[in-house]
């Protein structure tokens, strides 16, 4: 069994779906480049980590 961990080149629509951004709940967009759901509402985007949504507004990066 490994433990290294494979980003997705894709993030499943489905998971946009149901994720929302707890700031604003209002819908993210995914970045492909930088691997990120972006909330435009609350201007912070939440970085993926190895296939996992960091969804916690203090480790999100303020959008200008």
């Amino acid at each position: 069994m490994s433990d290294t961990f494979h980003t997705p080149a894709s993030v499943d629509p489905r998971l946009l779906e149901v994720l929302i951004c707890p700031v604003t709940r209002g819908k993210l967009t995914y970045d492909r480049e930088r691997q990120e759901l972006v909330s435009k509402g609350a201007k912070l985007a939440y970085q993926i980590r190895d296939g996992v949504p960091i969804m916690l507004p203090e480790e999100a990066r303020a959008l200008d």
